[in-house]
């Protein structure tokens, strides 16, 4: 499985391609320049239970660490994962 990103500026999106197969992809918004929002992870049926969520943010905060971004994480699934572990809580926006 590959970890494929795309950014237009205003939208970006980090897809999980398993061969012709996309196993999941977790949108985000921009924010101003350093910060940005998750709106949704969405996951294919035949890839549910495989970690393929939690891959996928791992992904994102790997970028966010790498640029000194923050994020807000709207989408429920991103939530409960920053609620559930403290280790990534670093990329939070501060409130």
């Amino acid at each position: 499985m590959q970890i494929s990103q795309t950014d237009d500026g205003k939208h970006g999106l980090f897809r999980l391609q398993d061969g012709d197969n996309s196993a999941g992809e977790m949108k985000y918004t921009w924010a101003g320049p350093n910060m940005f929002i998750i709106d949704s992870t969405h996951v294919d049926d035949a890839y549910r239970g495989q970690n393929v969520g939690r891959t996928l943010l791992d992904a994102l905060i790997a970028f966010a660490r790498e640029k000194n971004l923050k994020i807000i994480p709207l989408c429920p699934f991103a939530k409960a994962q920053f609620d559930k572990d403290a280790s990534i809580r670093d990329v939070l926006r501060e409130a």
